[in-house]
C-alpha cells in the first residue's frame, strides 16, 4: 500500500466531510453571488460556481469506498456490489457540457446588454426604458 492510501484510510471520515463541506460551500457562495450581487457578470460567475458545487456533490454521493470501475469482465462477475455507480458520473459529465453552453450564452447576453445600455448593473438597466 502506498503512502496516499494509508493517509486516506486513516483520515477517511475527515476527507469525506471535507468533500461534502466544500460542495455545500461552493453552492452557498454561488447562491450568494447570484442573489445579492448587482453586476451581471458576477451573477453569471456565481451561477457557474454553484454549478461546480452541485457537480462535486453528485460525484461525492456516487463514490463507493474501495469501489471498482463498472465494467464486467471475466473473474469479476460477482463484484457488482463493489462497483461505483456510473449514473452520477454520466450526469455530471453532461452537466459540465450544458453548464459551459449556458455560461457562454449568458455572457453573450451580458455583452449585448452592455453594448445596448452601456452598463451591466441590474438596477441601472431596470430604470432605463427600451
Amino acid at each position: 500500500m502506498n503512502e496516499f492510501q494509508e493517509i486516506f484510510i486513516k483520515y477517511k471520515d475527515l476527507i469525506t466531510l471535507a468533500v461534502y463541506g466544500s460542495a455545500i460551500m461552493l453552492i452557498v457562495i454561488g447562491l450568494y453571488a447570484a442573489l445579492v450581487k448587482k453586476h451581471l457578470v458576477k451573477i453569471v460567475i456565481g451561477l457557474s460556481i454553484m454549478e461546480a458545487g452541485v457537480n462535486l456533490l453528485f460525484v461525492a454521493v456516487g463514490y463507493i469506498q474501495n469501489g471498482t470501475a463498472p465494467i464486467f469482465s471475466p473473474g469479476n462477475e460477482n463484484s457488482a456490489a463493489k462497483m461505483v455507480d456510473p449514473v452520477p458520473q454520466a450526469l455530471v459529465l453532461t452537466a459540465i457540457v450544458i453548464g459551459f453552453a449556458v455560461t457562454a450564452l449568458a455572457l453573450s447576453l451580458v455583452i449585448r446588454l452592455y453594448k445596448h445600455h452601456h452598463t451591466a448593473n441590474i438596477d441601472q438597466i431596470k430604470s432605463l426604458k427600451w
